[in-house]
């Protein structure tokens, strides 16, 4: 059987696809890049905007439209959201996506004995409600070089603008053991980097009533495998970069000073509508704490823009926020409005506004990139390789620095491959890229 898997969304999703892919192969099956020539193909939904949901529907339209005969397959938080209610012959929701292999040989088995018309019946069951972690064990990714696990899903904070507790669920974290298993199983595979991640990793072992504490014990489990190179940490919550937890990263010998802090607007007044739970002071508080610790550290953070009543002045606030903080980069996301939400039920802004400032921010972020990667001349930094290409007549190698900058080295007749981690020094930077000439 020849399966094609199409991820939109997050890391979380893109871990989860590569989890599925592998079900798939461990049982016999093929993956093929090619839609039009798949037995079934599979869409990892997503839904965390209202651009994400349209598209998800369309490509498992197109997907139907394209290769008839094929077994179209949802899965995912669209899926989840629309209680199974999406056009596709089998829906799974976000708790189940370990079963997508028996739901998928199932299908065809009753296809087969014509039990079942494929043209007028679908399977639909009731996607997954449990808070129960579902585990696919250990997960190859394709990178080759990085790899996620993922340690936690669900969100118990309710902002008022998502619907990822509604998709996702509560907090369920993943046993410690599984995932210290899959980190040393990824290292003793060839992989250098492994980033931890989560739907919302500062709540792993809340649901086991512990605090940050439970996910400071993990990662010094993984950063003690033998082989490990690089540690690094997706999404974190301001709030719980503690000073303890913050001391606690500080021993960790491999982990990488790159911290994402979702701060998601600069503006007190915004973020109480949000129900953020912070203010930017106490962000900033944080922010600072960490930088002390990692004075060459990036820091990075998601910002939505036009957010239901954002004023002129609130959206400035965020801008001046923003510089102020020096952030390495923005993930800037025009507001979207998501249905169920207690966001949608507020006065809206319109979308040419909404989209104007993002434009805008955006244009501040690429100035605070170029800013950050030019702060690093001088300064010794190590890459790991992620590619090697033939550029002018010569041989370019390509990576991120641990601070997480786009990094490029003449390798001068040398012989490096991909996975290696070289060192050197930064000679130069063009926006937010570096160059490093090696050691």
């Amino acid at each position: 059987m020849k399966v094609y898997f199409l991820t939109l969304g997050c890391r979380v999703n893109q871990y989860e696809t590569d989890a599925a892919r592998r079900l798939f192969l461990d049982n016999g099956h093929e993956n093929i890049d090619s839609p039009e020539e798949a037995d079934v193909c599979i869409v990892n939904t997503c839904s965390v905007t209202g651009e994400a949901d349209r598209k998800s529907s369309q490509m498992l339209r197109r997907m139907a439209k394209n290769n008839p005969g094929a077994v179209i397959v949802a899965m995912g938080c669209a899926s989840e959201l629309k209680n199974g209610d999406v056009a596709a012959d089998i829906v799974i929701g976000t708790r189940d996506k370990n079963t997508v292999v028996a739901k998928v040989e199932e299908f065809l088995a009753q296809r087969e004995n014509k039990s079942l018309d494929h043209k007028t019946s679908h399977t639909r069951p009731e996607v997954s409600k449990t808070d129960e972690y579902h585990d696919f064990g250990t997960v190859l990714s394709p990178e080759g070089t990085r790899a996620f696990i993922k340690v936690e899903d669900g969100c118990n904070n309710f902002c008022t603008y998502c619907v990822i507790p509604y998709a996702r669920g509560r907090v369920v974290s993943r046993p410690e053991e599984s995932c210290v298993k899959e980190a040393e199983f990824l290292v003793a595979n060839g992989f250098k980097e492994i980033i931890v991640s989560g739907i919302h990793l500062c709540s792993y072992g809340k649901d086991q009533g512990k605090d940050i504490t439970a996910l400071l014990e993990l990662l010094k489990k993984i950063d003690a495998i033998p082989g490990l190179a690089r540690l690094r940490l997706g999404s974190l919550e301001p709030k719980s970069m503690t000073p303890e937890f913050i001391s606690g990263l500080k021993e960790l010998k491999h982990l990488c000073p790159h911290f994402h802090l979702s701060l998601q607007s600069g503006s007190d007044t915004v973020l109480k509508r949000m129900n953020r739970k912070y203010t930017t002071a106490e962000y900033e508080d944080r922010a600072n704490a960490l930088r002390s610790e990692f004075p060459d550290m990036s820091l990075t953070t998601d910002i939505i823009t036009g957010f239901p009543e954002e004023t002129e002045e609130e959206f400035t606030e965020t801008i001046e926020f923003a510089k102020k903080l020096k952030f390495a980069k923005i993930h800037v996301f025009p507001y979207s409005v998501r249905e169920g939400t207690r966001a949608a039920d507020m006065p809206q802004i319109d979308m040419s506004i909404r989209k104007a400032r993002a434009k805008r921010l955006i244009e501040v972020s690429s100035e605070l990139e170029a800013e950050f990667a030019a702060s690093m001349i001088g300064k010794e930094s190590e890459i790991l390789i992620e590619k090697i290409e033939e550029h002018d007549g010569k041989t370019i190698a390509e990576g991120y620095t641990t601070n997480y900058i786009r990094t490029f080295a003449d390798v001068d007749g040398r012989v490096f491959s991909r996975g290696d981690i070289v060192k050197g020094v930064i000679n130069g930077s063009e926006k937010e890229k570096c160059f490093i000439t090696i050691k």
